[in-house]
């Protein structure tokens, strides 16, 4: 009887686990992860670009510099919580997710949008609006300090993100890997954003300005800032490679193996077990001197 329960139990627990979520369920894990990085995507770039789109047709009225920041920041948190045990949260080859996003701040603030440039929709100018969708470079910037800026972004994005994940580091703590995503991305903003906005990822910048070209803009938006728009989407792809390599030179690399840790571990025990010794013998010689 004993036995019988057992294997009825065995059986509903293997049932439980091999059966999808719902009748619908998706049991290919590409296509569950693809799912998952346009979702988590659309979510940092709908928080990003609404944080843009409120700033500039309010006026500064609704927000600042600093509330956009913001925006990434947190939308970039809520990404990493909607995707981040499927897939990783990597939201850097979601096109279609940051496409479907530029779509929905436009359509959300399209009026806003009219009100503001008077109807005219322009790259640059006192009355631009491109940028709500695609960043560019400020007026003083040239072409090569641009790239600079974002290889340096993006270095710095990977370099901490490795450091927050480097189990044998000081990593984040479990369950905050979210926020502390973000406040990364919040800190590169605050520190690193103002010469050309700190696309550090070619799929935040590429995808909303082909929408932006598709829907009133034309093809200035690739053409502005001395053909900027190429540099948001290389930049970046370099720029994590040197991160990487550099947390990973300078300090992955150099972890002790688990055998050097065994090994450290029993050295200090012995040297503490010497130094009880030491203490006991001088213990005991002071008796015997009493």
């Amino acid at each position: 009887m004993k036995d019988s329960m057992s294997r009825i139990k065995n059986g509903i627990e293997e049932g439980v686990e091999d059966k999808a979520p719902c009748p619908f369920g998706v049991r290919s894990e590409v296509v569950r992860v693809a799912l998952a990085e346009t979702l988590s995507t659309f979510v940092m770039m709908v928080f990003g670009l609404g944080s843009v789109a409120q700033v500039v047709t309010g006026q500064s009225m609704f927000g600042d510099f600093l509330s956009i920041n913001l925006g990434f920041g947190l939308g970039v948190a809520m990404g990493v919580h909607v995707a981040g045990k499927v897939s990783g949260a990597h939201m850097n080859a979601a096109f279609f997710g940051s496409f479907l996003a530029a779509g929905t701040i436009f359509s959300l603030y399209y009026d806003a949008i009219l009100h503001y440039s008077g109807g005219n929709f322009t790259v640059a100018g006192p009355r631009g609006t491109a940028g709500i969708f695609a960043t560019y470079p400020a007026p003083y910037i040239s072409l090569h300090v641009g790239f600079y800026d974002q290889v340096l972004g993006t270095a710095m994005l990977l370099l901490c993100l490795m450091a927050l994940s480097d189990q044998q580091n000081q990593p984040a703590p479990a369950g905050s890997e979210p926020v502390a995503v973000g406040l990364l991305v919040l800190l590169i903003g605050i520190s690193l954003g103002s010469n050309s906005g700190y696309a550090i990822n070619p799929t935040r910048d590429l995808a909303p300005r082909i929408f932006s070209a598709l829907t009133g803009w034309g093809m200035e938006v690739f053409r502005a800032g001395n053909g900027w728009w190429w540099v948001p989407v290389v930049a970046p792809l370099l720029g994590g490679v040197v991160g990487a390599l550099i947390y990973k030179v300078l300090v992955e690399l150099h972890h002790p193996t688990p055998s050097n840790k065994k090994t450290e571990k029993k050295e200090n025990i012995e040297h503490d077990l010497i130094g009880q010794d030491k203490q006991l013998l001088n213990q005991t010689n002071m008796c015997i001197c009493i």
